[in-house]
């Protein structure tokens, strides 16, 4: 890899070569504005003139938009944490340079906006087209819990709900390269609707690991064989507990029992995620821990580390 390519590699927008110290440099702006595309612009050239060997750079703009990869992030039953995993691995994507949105399709029992730190943040709209909320993570958002009070009952029928779901996918992504669906658990018109329309490229599985959440796992992983949407991996999660005062690990929820069928499915380990109290109570408080630096931190980015290099490996 030439140091051009090392330089373009922290450029999620820039592609190019270098040829015979000429750098030759392609710049996607679709979707900033014009004073944010000059100082992008200038920022790299001057980032691609400091290198050694580059006698020359030249820049051309493309305003077309690169394909968004959209992934879901599913579980077969309530209770395993899903929509943690969901905002966790978002946050650690956002930080290691993708341009990241995240749809809280959980229609029922939206949370998205607590742990992302937006609770309570309206989402406006434009042209009768929803405009994503900002969150202090990188991360842009659109949750019913930005549309609907947040005490009342989503009493919808399944037409109703799956309808709601299109708007917030179909909203106002621009600059969005990666869209993350937190969809709700089971296997109904929700996610039938949403493979039906918007195919996700890929989708991660979260379970706990005993033989019980397993099984419905196993349910949602036959769906989306079924409609033909790869299976990136399976997340375990809550996978194990290390007592705070003496340190005693102990598996309330059972050991590896997900892990093993995924081995026998074929199915990638994405990640064993313990039972910890630091990150529920950071969920609660709209810190996400994969924004820190902790252990939890790290075990979020070796996820989103795979996830971008199950991405990386797919055609187009």
């Amino acid at each position: 890899m030439d140091v051009l390519q090392q330089l373009l590699a922290t450029q999620p927008r820039a592609t190019g070569r270098l040829t015979e110290g000429r750098a030759r440099i392609v710049l996607e702006v679709g979707g900033l504005a014009t004073e944010q595309a000059d100082a992008l612009e200038a920022r790299l050239k001057a980032a691609a003139e400091a290198l050694p060997g580059v006698s020359a750079v030249m820049i051309a703009r493309t305003a077309e938009r690169r394909r968004r990869r959209l992934i879901a992030v599913a579980s077969g039953k309530g209770g395993v944490g899903k929509s943690t995993v969901a905002a966790n691995l978002a946050v650690a994507l956002a930080r290691r340079g993708a341009r990241v949105g995240m749809v809280d399709a959980d229609i029922y029992g939206p949370s998205q906006p607590r742990i992302l730190g937006v609770e309570g943040v309206r989402a406006q709209a434009r042209d009768k087209q929803l405009l994503p909320v900002a969150t202090p993570y990188g991360v842009a958002l659109l949750s019913m819990g930005q549309l609907a009070a947040a005490d009342s009952a989503i009493a919808w029928r399944g037409p109703m709900a799956a309808g709601a779901l299109l708007q917030l996918v179909e909203a106002d992504w621009a600059g969005v390269d990666t869209l993350i669906l937190d969809l709700p658990p089971g296997t109904g018109d929700v996610q039938l609707t949403m493979v039906q329309r918007h195919k996700p490229d890929g989708v991660v599985i979260v379970s706990t690991p005993q033989d019980l959440a397993w099984l419905d796992a196993r349910r949602a992983i036959a769906l989306f064989e079924k409609a033909e949407v790869p299976i990136i991996g399976l997340v375990e999660n809550m996978a194990g507990y290390q007592c705070p005062t003496c340190g005693a690990v102990s598996d309330p929820f059972g050991r590896g029992g997900a892990a093993a069928a995924a081995e026998a499915l074929g199915i990638a380990l994405l990640a064993r995620l313990p039972l910890a109290m630091a990150i529920r109570e950071a969920s609660d408080a709209g810190t996400p821990p994969a924004a820190g630096n902790g252990a939890e931190a790290t075990a979020f980015a070796t996820l989103a580390e795979q996830v971008q290099a199950w991405l990386a490996a797919q055609p187009g």
